[in-house]
């Protein structure tokens, strides 16, 4: 049964887990805040910007488009029963998630903290709130069958554990300048 519901879980988020990583990976460009300031500090930083942000969604749709033609092989094999993404939900995990981690940058602002000082708790878990938020806003249905309680349980617990890990793995690749 625990199984179950990580492999549900995880699945679920995959189309949220991705874009991030896809945005440090080809963004760049301009920023969404055009360098405007507020009390003296940017309003988000040069670490969000248009670029990542149309990359990091587009990955995320894709993945999950991606994930739909794999769901029936993984059922046939495994005997997991994981989502199929429709594409309202596709978008709203991978889009916001990128308005999650850009919702976070506005508060590490806001608080005084530089680009990619930690924040406990935000860091690990901002995409994940915008995520779900933008999920079940676009397809209530579907958030409501695949977002039972249970399944939200194991993506609060496991979701910080991976964004240790990935980010760890990050930094000894050299593509973070902190493994935070």
């Amino acid at each position: 049964m625990l199984v179950d519901l990580v492999v549900v879980a995880f699945w679920a988020m995959l189309p949220a887990y991705v874009p991030n990583n896809a945005a440090v990976l080809a963004g760049g460009g301009a920023p969404i805040d055009g360098g405007r300031t507020m009390g003296g500090r940017r309003l988000l930083g040069d670490g969000k910007t248009w670029r990542g942000t149309a990359i990091g969604t587009l990955a995320g749709v894709l993945l999950a488009l991606g994930l739909n033609v794999l769901a029936p092989v993984v059922v046939r094999v495994t005997g997991f029963e994981v989502p199929v993404f429709p594409l309202a939900a596709a978008f709203g995990l991978a889009f916001g998630a990128m308005l999650g981690d850009i919702a976070a940058s506005f508060l590490k602002r806001r608080t005084g903290r530089e680009r990619g000082a930690p924040f406990p708790g935000v860091d690990q878990l901002d995409f994940v709130a915008g995520a779900l938020a933008c999920a079940a806003v676009l397809d209530f249905g579907w958030f409501q069958t695949t977002f039972t309680l249970p399944v939200l349980g194991v993506v609060i617990v496991l979701t910080p554990v991976l964004h240790v890990l990935t980010n760890v793995i990050a930094y000894v690749l050299g593509l973070k300048d902190e493994p935070y």
